[in-house]
């Protein structure tokens, strides 16, 4: 492989970028000074660069270490493409494609090799990695390897175990994009890391749109939104198979371009879909939370949350498939009290790790305070990006005025005499009822289940009858959010701390919004993206044009799309319309070995769509 003087130079030759993003310069530099790093950097910042650069700038093989299968393969493609040397070890290789692997290795033939870490501590592993020369190991999903991460995975605290069977200590580099400080802490210490350069970037993503919802009818939501947005490639995320199966049905029956992936489906069957999306054969995919896990699709254009995940952090790594290629894109969640139900008996049922008992009841306690802190985001009035950034530690003085709730028009209304006759008709009702019977009893309802619990009998009966049932379900959101109510089993309503409300000086105030009108309209909605801006009509044309070389390309080299270019590239393409080798080394995102691979049938269909629209290259 090429020898490179410099990480700058390696950058340019091989991706195509002129510069490094924020952060990466400094964690190369400390990489090759021979330090061990640890840095969280949110999706889409470019973690990746941070170990492959120094990978092929440093002597030996660098050991990624990778949780997913699916990750691995759309990597090593993305390398090998790039003109890098690189391999994958997991349980997707025959015996054959393992031994021919193994060989290569021991005679040098890679730069990277990533790992599962199920393999590390087998035999036939070690062996090979006592046989070559190791210079970094990095863990990629870094927040696998702490008890109280989301995605905890005890094969991964085997890697300490792995290091010490080698020869001698490599570099060790983590990178995780969503932990909390205990979790970054936990992840330093477990992995053993020596006075590692640390950085924690924002965990801020300003390309993507953060929106909930409540909408009546949740199915009808989707079919409308996907309708509005038919060229766009998006996920779906349910909670359950059951809630995968009927939206896949409904959006097929619809005419929609869709797949669908959950734990119910065959092995085949997942992959096929997996693949038909990542690959753009379809444009939707619904799923459960088991799908997108290293699914490195860059053009996902929306994200919507059919169910309420079980944590911020769930909802911010699922979120953040959306807009890989720094391109606007929507996050919305869809909220109905039944997902907090729904969520607490998952968690309830969840399938235990052999973990110690001790350490279990800590784990299930701070499930439940995650799932209070999702529950919060789904009800707050406020910044709904502010939200998410304190959560993980980052705190903003200002609301960011381009999310659902900054643009949704609210009006603060003093509730507090009604605040206090709700908490008496959950007194009366001592903890029994949820939410819609309180209501409707204040409101005064004659409904038959009203009398039968006896509910008309109440001293709370009817003495909010003249406000609305959405004013008052809002006002019950405030009380819980406050602390005032609490939810509990079966989604019943019971009371929490109300002394606060003795005090002659407390209010309560509500944001009030109609919940029937459509939803917020967001600032970027009437632009196709921040790039795309840039792009004259006939501009548009020549994006189009591109697109459909490179899914042809993709096609017929059966891989993915965006691993011959990115959208971003293509707009880049499209806004400056290069039409020479150097002219197309400017676009950022193209290399040396795609230029020499792609450069020609991208230059040729310029050029032609030069000649029908000549208008494009004064514009470009």
């Amino acid at each position: 492989m090429e020898h490179f003087n410099t990480p700058e130079e390696a950058l340019k030759k091989l991706f195509g970028y002129e510069s490094f993003r924020e952060g990466q310069k400094s964690i190369i530099d400390a990489i090759l000074e021979g330090k061990d790093v640890f840095a969280v950097m949110p999706t889409g910042a470019g973690k990746s660069i941070c170990y492959q650069i120094p990978a092929v700038v440093l002597p030996g093989i660098t050991l990624v270490i990778s949780p997913l299968i699916s990750l691995m393969q759309d990597q090593v493609k993305s390398l090998n493409e790039a003109g890098i040397e690189a391999a994958f070890i997991n349980s997707a290789l025959s015996e054959m494609e393992f031994a021919n692997t193994v060989e290569s290795a021991k005679a040098g033939a890679y730069k990277i090799i990533y790992v599962a870490p199920e393999r590390l501590m087998t035999e036939d592993f070690i062996e090979l990695a006592k046989s070559i020369s190791i210079s970094m190991v990095t863990v990629d999903e870094a927040h696998c390897i702490s008890q109280w991460g989301q995605d905890f995975r005890p094969s991964y605290t085997r890697i300490v175990e792995f290091v010490k069977e080698l020869d001698k200590r490599p570099i060790i580099s983590a990178f995780t994009a969503t932990a909390t400080e205990n979790v970054r802490e936990d992840i330093v210490c477990t992995l053993g890391l020596i006075n590692p350069f640390t950085l924690v970037l924002g965990f801020d993503r300003e390309n993507l749109f953060f929106q909930v919802e409540r909408p009546k009818n949740k199915e009808q939501f989707v079919v409308d939104y996907i309708a509005e947005h038919p060229d766009e490639s998006g996920i779906i995320y349910c909670s359950t198979r059951k809630n995968v199966d009927k939206i896949y049905d409904l959006l097929l029956a619809k005419g929609v371009s869709v797949a669908k992936y959950h734990a119910g489906m065959s092995a085949e069957d997942r992959k096929q879909m997996q693949d038909d999306f990542v690959f753009d054969y379809k444009s939707i995919v619904v799923a459960t939370n088991a799908f997108g896990m290293g699914i490195d699709k860059s053009n996902v254009r929306f994200v919507i949350h059919f169910n309420m995940p079980q944590s911020m952090e769930n909802y911010y790594q699922e979120a953040g498939r959306a807009g890989r290629d720094g391109l606007d894109s929507k996050c919305i969640l869809l909220f109905s009290p039944q997902d907090v139900i729904i969520n607490k008996y998952l968690l309830e049922h969840k399938e235990e790790l052999d973990i110690d008992p001790e350490d279990l009841e800590i784990i299930k306690e701070r499930d439940n305070s995650r799932l209070q802190a999702m529950e919060k985001y789904c009800y707050t009035t406020e910044c709904l990006r502010n939200y998410i950034l304190r959560y993980f530690g980052e705190n903003r003085d200002e609301p960011c005025e381009d999310c659902g709730n900054c643009l949704r028009e609210f009006e603060t209304i003093d509730m507090t005499d009604a605040a206090k006759k709700i908490i008496n008709c959950v007194y009366e009702a001592r903890g029994r009822y949820g939410r819609g019977i309180i209501v409707d009893t204040v409101l005064g309802a004659k409904t038959a289940r009203l009398k039968e619990i006896g509910a008309m009998d109440y001293k709370s009966y009817g003495v909010l009858n003249s406000s609305t049932k959405n004013m008052l379900m809002r006002l019950i959101e405030q009380l819980i959010f406050e602390k005032y109510l609490v939810v509990g089993d079966y989604h019943v309503i019971r009371l929490g701390d109300i002394s606060r409300l003795k005090d002659p000086n407390t209010t309560v105030m509500v944001k009030i919004t109609d919940e029937d009108k459509k939803p917020a309209k967001a600032k970027k909605e009437s632009k196709k993206s921040a790039s795309m801006s840039a792009l004259t009509s006939n501009g548009f044309k020549l994006f189009d044009k591109l697109r459909e070389l490179r899914l042809e390309i993709a096609r017929a080299e059966n891989m993915p799309p965006y691993i011959v270019f990115n959208d971003k590239t293509l707009i880049e393409m499209a806004a400056k319309v290069p039409l020479t080798d150097a002219e197309m080394l400017t676009v950022s995102g193209v290399g040396d070995s795609k230029l020499k691979k792609y450069g020609d049938q991208f230059l040729k269909a310029i050029e032609e769509a030069v000649k029908e629209y000549p208008e494009l290259r004064k514009e470009g």
